[in-house]
């Protein structure tokens, strides 16, 4: 279920309309569009992606398979002006469902919390461990003998929200945090649109930070949130 905020399209018609947030080479939002593609991420449409760096490899990926794709940069910009900006891009494109895919910049607590049960992000551990950054190098330097990716929601604690779903991968004595992390990231590909599917299905409930799915989660008419837009149209000031 999405947050207490939305509401159900019980028709399915009109896709849940995500919106990516990256800052570098947008793999993992390539491998959502051509889960999309192909036909297995269903119920959704990628309405925009936002890039806060100018020239990153992952604007031109994006437009490749057609997508919109507006820069927003954010060095030298107050976090508040840049928060106010991309939640006017969100808006302006009616984005419901947003998806943080590499997007390197910590988002504020106030803007988060209007996001609430609709804001999902890809870590490359297996959460608690190693959260931040540098976490294959963490993994490494720890020994640990598995590592994985975690996809959860984001809550205004870094790398803390409900996890939705994890891949495992073996750390093999011959790694090194270049072919570890390479083996993470294709795991990464697979889990994001995974966890989509599972997020607008519905058929799950939220119980303090535990994910706890309700039933068999496939490729159903999913849940909208239509008051989405209208919610996320003033940030709060409290913090």
């Amino acid at each position: 279920m999405l947050d207490d905020r939305a509401t159900t399209d019980t028709t399915g018609d009109t896709p849940v309309r995500l919106g990516i947030l990256i800052s570098g080479r947008g793999s993992n939002c390539a491998a959502i569009a051509q889960a999309i593609a192909d036909g297995k991420l269903k119920g959704c449409e990628i309405a925009i992606v936002i890039c806060n760096v100018t020239g990153a490899p992952g604007i031109e990926a994006a437009r490749k398979f057609g997508m919109p794709v507006v820069t927003l940069e954010g060095r030298g910009r107050e976090q508040r002006d840049h928060e106010e900006a991309l939640l006017a891009l969100l808006k302006k494109y009616r984005v419901e469902v947003v998806c943080l895919a590499g997007y390197r910049r910590v988002l504020s607590a106030r803007f988060v919390r209007n996001w609430k049960g609709r804001m999902l992000n890809s870590h490359p551990s297996l959460l608690p461990s190693f959260p931040g950054f540098n976490a294959t190098q963490q993994a490494l330097e720890y020994g640990v003998r598995i590592a994985g990716c975690t996809v959860h929601f984001v809550e205004e604690w870094v790398d803390a929200g409900a996890i939705i779903l994890q891949h495992a991968v073996e750390v093999l004595d011959s790694d090194t945090e270049e072919t570890l992390a390479s083996r993470v990231l294709a795991e990464q590909h697979r889990a994001y649109p995974e966890a989509i599917a599972r997020v607008l299905s519905g058929e799950y409930e939220a119980v303090g930070r535990r994910y706890l799915r309700l039933g068999k989660v496939e490729a159903v008419p999913p849940m909208r949130s239509q008051e989405a837009v209208a919610d996320t149209a003033s940030i709060t000031a409290e913090n």
